[in-house]
Order: C-alpha cells, then sequence, then structure tokens
C-alpha cells in the first residue's frame, strides 16, 4: 500500500485553559489553505461557543474517530481532524484509520457567538491532555473558542515547537474523495427523535458480530426496527459498533436522522447525523466493516475523461469557500449543465477540495492540507486502465469492444451509458464498486478516439478554408 508521511507542525499544542473570564480552547492550526493562499498557521474564528459542553464532546467524538480502527483494531489511527472555515460554520471532519469511517461536526451559526467564520482548511492539534480535559467539562460556564493563534503566539514564537509525523497512505486519501461521492446519493429514510434515539443507539450490539450479514433498519413508528434484508425504506447499518463514538453526545440529542440510497438487495454505506443545540455531528459508515471507502470506485468515471478534467479546472476558480454549493449557480457561472458541474465537482473531490453535506443534501467548498491529487495518481485501477490504452490493448471496432489484459481477453459492453465487462470483477459486483479497470481503458480510448477525430476533422477544415 502507497504512503507517505504527513508533518503537521504547531505552534504550541491545543490546550483548554481556565481563567477569571472563564474558559478558553485553543485549537491550534498547521499549515493550510485560505482565501489569501497557504498560511503556516491560519485563524479562522475566535468567539464563544453557545453550548461548550455539547461542543467539546462533539469534538471529542471526531477525534474518537481519528484515531480509531474498526477493522484489525490493534493499530492505531493516524491523522488529527480537519477544520474549514464556511464563514457562517466550522467544520470538523475526520477518518478513521481503517478508511470505513468519517465524521464530521458540524458548529452552524447557532451555535457560535460574537465573532466572525473565517475561511480555509487546515489541520487541528487534538493532543491526549486536551482530551482529557475536554472529557472533565462539565456545566455551562462561557467557553471562549480560539481556532488558531492568538496575537500573542504570532509575535513571540519563531517556529514551530510541535511537530507530528504521521503516515498518510493513498487509501485513506481515496476514501475521504468515496465517502463524498457515496454521500451524494443519499436520501432522508428515517428521523428519530432525541429519546427515541437514545433507546435505539443504545440496543445496538456493541461488539462486532462474527459471520453475520448486514444489519438492515427500518422506520416503524416512532422508531427504527431492525431487519435482516432490505425491504422498503430499509437502511443499512453495516457494523452498528461503529456508531459508538454518538455516544459522546447522545444525552443532548435533539434527534436523529439516517441517510441512505434506495435498496437494491446489497450492503450499502449510510449516514447517521445527531441533531445538536447549533450543530450536527454526522457518521458516514462504509458498506462494511472490513472494506473501507478506497475501492468503492464512484470516482472512477469522473477521473476517467478529459471533459471532467477540463470542467473541474473551470469550476475550482469559481469555488469562494462556499458552505453550499448551488449547481445551477455555478453551472450559469461556469456555462456549463449541472451534470457536467456534479462530475466536476467528483473530480474535484478527490483533491479533497469539496465535501458533501447529507443535511443540506449539497457539496461544500473546502481545501485538504495535502497533496491529496496522489490519490488520484495512485489510484490502482485507474493506472491500471491507462497502462492498457497506452499498450494498445483495447481494440474498439464494433460492439462490444474487446481488451487484452495478460493472456485473457474480455468483452466490454455498453447499454444505457453503462459499460458491463466479462471479468470477475465485474461478475462479483455488477458495478456496485465502480468499473473495472477494462471498462475504464474503453471508456478512455472511446474518449480519445472521438477527441482524435474532432482534432482531425477541425484540421481538416483549417487545410481546406486555407486552400481557399
Amino acid at each position: 500500500m502507497t504512503r507517505s508521511v504527513q508533518a503537521l507542525a504547531y505552534s504550541r499544542p491545543s490546550a483548554l485553559e481556565s481563567s477569571g473570564a472563564g474558559r478558553l480552547l485553543g485549537l491550534e492550526t498547521s499549515g493550510g489553505l485560505t482565501p489569501a493562499g497557504a498560511e503556516a498557521h491560519p485563524r479562522f474564528f475566535s468567539g464563544f461557543l453557545t453550548s461548550p459542553q455539547i461542543a467539546a464532546r462533539g469534538l471529542l467524538a471526531v477525534a474518537d474517530v481519528a484515531a480509531a480502527r474498526y477493522y484489525q483494531r490493534i493499530r492505531p489511527g493516524s491523522l488529527d481532524p480537519v477544520v474549514t472555515g464556511n464563514g457562517d460554520r466550522l467544520r470538523f471532519e475526520s477518518f478513521s484509520g481503517c478508511g470505513g469511517v468519517y465524521a464530521r461536526l458540524d458548529v452552524l451559526s447557532e451555535g457560535l457567538d460574537g465573532a466572525e467564520t473565517g475561511h480555509g482548511t487546515t489541520n487541528v492539534d487534538v493532543n491526549n491532555p486536551l482530551r482529557e480535559a475536554l472529557s472533565r467539562m462539565t456545566g455551562s460556564d462561557p467557553l471562549h473558542l480560539r481556532v488558531g493563534p492568538d496575537e500573542l503566539a504570532v509575535t513571540t514564537l519563531e517556529g514551530s515547537v510541535v511537530e507530528k509525523k504521521v503516515p498518510l497512505p493513498d487509501r485513506w486519501l481515496r476514501g475521504f474523495a468515496e465517502a463524498q461521492v457515496a454521500s451524494a446519493g443519499f436520501d432522508l429514510r428515517a428521523e428519530l427523535t432525541g429519546p427515541e434515539a437514545v433507546r435505539f443507539l443504545r440496543s445496538l450490539p456493541r461488539s462486532p458480530g462474527r459471520g453475520a450479514g448486514p444489519l438492515w433498519v427500518v422506520q416503524n413508528g416512532r422508531t427504527l426496527r431492525p431487519t435482516t434484508r432490505p425491504v422498503p425504506g430499509a437502511v443499512c447499518l453495516p457494523g452498528p459498533d461503529r456508531l459508538v463514538a454518538l455516544e459522546r453526545v447522545l444525552r443532548h440529542a435533539i434527534a436523529l436522522r439516517v441517510y441512505g440510497p434506495v435498496p437494491d438487495g446489497v450492503a450499502t454505506a449510510s449516514a447517521w447525523e445527531v441533531a445538536l443545540p447549533g450543530m450536527r455531528l454526522t457518521l458516514t459508515l462504509s458498506p462494511d466493516a472490513s472494506r473501507g471507502f478506497s475501492g468503492e470506485g464512484g470516482v472512477l468515471e469522473a477521473l476517467a475523461t478529459e471533459e471532467a478534467a477540463q470542467d473541474a479546472e473551470l469550476v475550482s476558480v469559481l469555488l469562494a469557500w462556499e458552505p453550499r454549493i448551488d449547481l445551477a449557480e455555478l453551472g450559469a457561472q461556469a456555462g456549463l449543465s449541472v451534470d457536467r458541474v456534479r462530475a466536476a465537482l467528483t473530480r474535484l473531490g478527490t483533491a479533497g477540495r469539496v465535501g458533501y453535506d447529507v443535511a443540506d443534501a449539497a457539496y461544500f467548498h473546502r481545501e485538504l492540507p495535502y497533496d491529496a491529487d496522489r490519490a488520484e495518481r495512485h489510484n490502482p485501477r485507474l493506472v491500471a486502465a491507462r497502462a492498457l490504452v497506452a499498450e494498445g490493448a483495447v481494440v474498439l471496432d464494433g460492439e462490444p469492444a474487446t481488451v487484452t489484459s495478460g493472456e485473457r481477453r474480455y468483452q466490454v459492453r455498453e447499454s444505457g451509458g453503462v459499460l458491463s465487462c466479462t471479468c470477475q470483477w465485474w461478475a462479483d459486483y455488477r458495478g456496485r464498486r465502480g468499473p473495472c479497470k477494462h471498462a475504464l481503458a474503453v471508456r478512455m480510448a472511446r474518449r480519445g478516439a472521438v477527441s482524435g477525430a474532432m482534432s482531425g476533422a477541425a484540421a481538416g477544415a483549417a487545410t481546406v478554408g486555407g486552400a481557399r
């Protein structure tokens, strides 16, 4: 598995401090991007939290996921959470070390008091002493939150005094993109009140089952009823023990909302959102505890087309750290259809430049503070497909297309815009985990042939015009 080392440099450790005026939660930032460009220690917020104890527990839940592995648990997690300032809210995001759970705490405008929220994305230091201090928080005393250095730190510190070096696997980067693509296909499937949410979540098994099939739940009156099969309206709950981070905030829950795709008979990803005063905590689960988001293949079609690459380049310059991206408005600005804007955003998602909020049913702009373009360059199926095209392994004459890989030939057919293949990958997943490398290669070859024909026609027209 390809990985690099990510160096996170902080001016000092994050800390929860007490003073005569109350408590101060200082979250130190590492390098990140803002509207002004790259900054070593960007500052996004300095003001009060309206529900300090709940915010502390929500931040701990996000940190819990960042430090956890829900599969092969003996290996630790890796990165500090990521924070994005979107002008009207702060978003804290993390991904589990196993790549199967995505967590996000959205502290909305009603949860922030007394200051304007900046724009940009960076990592924030959540160290063990800070976790212990946040865990001990009680009562509702005022809590001042500072995301980024204060003026004293800027003027007196001459360099980084805290540095963390953590592994950054490519599959972790791809997982961020795939979780966003999966979430964009979700709809609200169920909603419980706070008390019913507490009862349901506390009734779930606390340890992973062995050899059991996926669990499904469906709304039944005011609660959720477990079922062993995907009946209409059901949502998959793959690995219910992976919702454990929600227990941090359960006593403050206003509601539990569950999101998922239309069930098609197989295990799927799902999102579980706890509504809190002035904020939301959401966990998105991969289709299986042993299966991270990185291999789902939802982004591959967008990555295989030059049109999406060009559209993404255009769309990227129009993004302005919006908390909710309006596809129609963005399309009007770019001169693109909504479908092309959506494909462009999918491609930008592979570089960590957009996320998706199921509560708003909208994309949001962020810039993850690492070289996430590497996730595209090192995607195994994408790399293999490009190699097949470069080797001349794709024959497009007639239907189906033929792809020679190793000593075998595979037939790739297209129906209704969907490519199918005679390989084992297609037989196993039937497109549920994205296209196989052979189908991707055919898609690339056909786009290349169309582009070449168009270029040739343009050149021919220019020659004829010149002869005249």
